[in-house]
C-alpha cells in the first residue's frame, strides 16, 4: 500500500510550498538584514526539519543553525500541554536574534515555552516562523511574548496533516506535500 493511499485529500502541493518557503526566506532576509550578528536558526526537531533546510538556503543572509527537541505530543495526535526540553541547543544565543523554526503552531504552548526558553538562554530578541499555524486552536498567545515577527506560511484548517517533515507516530515525514491524514489511521 502506497503513502499516498493513507491521504485524504493534498492542502499544499511541492511547488505551492517552494514558492511560499522562497517567499518567507525574502521576508526574513530583509527584516533581519540590519543585524550585526548573524541570526540563529534553531529548527524544532523533528518536524521542522525539512522545512528549516529548504528556508536556510533561500536566506540571503549569514545565519546559524541548531536544533531544539520539545516534546508535547508523543505519539498521539493531540498535544498533552506540558512541552518538554529533551535535546537542547549546543549553539551560545547570548544577545543573538534567534528565529525559532516550526513544523506547526497550534495551542501555541510549545511556542511560548521555546520563546521563554530562548530568552533564558540570553537571545536579545526570537522570532518565530512556522510552516503551518492553525489559530483556530491556539490557547497561549505567544506573540505577546516575544519580542520578534511571527512568519507562517499557511492558515491550517483544523485537520491532522501528515508530509514535509510532518508525521504521524513518525511516519508520512516524507511525503513531498501537506495532506490530511485518513482519520481511520490515527483514531
Amino acid at each position: 500500500m502506497s503513502l499516498d493511499s493513507h491521504i485524504e485529500r493534498v492542502l499544499w502541493t511541492p511547488d505551492q510550498i517552494a514558492t511560499r518557503v522562497f517567499d518567507l526566506a525574502a521576508q526574513i532576509s530583509t527584516d533581519l538584514s540590519h543585524f550585526s550578528e548573524p541570526p540563529a536558526l534553531v529548527g524544532v526537531a523533528t518536524g521542522a526539519f525539512l522545512f528549516l533546510a529548504d528556508l536556510a538556503r533561500q536566506i540571503t543572509l549569514p545565519v546559524t543553525v541548531d536544533f531544539i527537541r520539545a516534546e508535547s505530543y508523543g505519539s498521539g495526535t493531540l498535544s498533552s500541554g506540558s512541552p518538554t526540553i529533551s535535546f537542547d541547543l549546543k549553539l551560545d544565543v547570548t544577545g543573538r536574534h534567534v528565529v525559532l523554526v516550526e513544523d506547526i503552531v497550534d495551542t501555541g504552548t510549545t511556542m511560548a515555552h521555546l520563546i521563554a526558553h530562548m530568552e533564558s538562554k540570553g537571545a536579545s530578541s526570537v522570532s518565530v516562523c512556522t510552516f503551518l499555524d492553525k489559530p483556530s486552536r491556539r490557547k497561549v498567545d505567544f506573540q505577546l511574548l516575544s519580542k520578534g515577527k511571527f512568519y507562517r506560511g499557511f492558515e491550517c484548517p483544523d485537520y491532522f496533516v501528515v508530509g514535509y517533515g510532518m508525521d504521524f507516530a513518525e511516519r508520512y515525514r516524507n511525503l513531498p506535500y501537506i495532506g490530511v491524514l485518513k482519520p481511520e489511521l490515527y483514531k
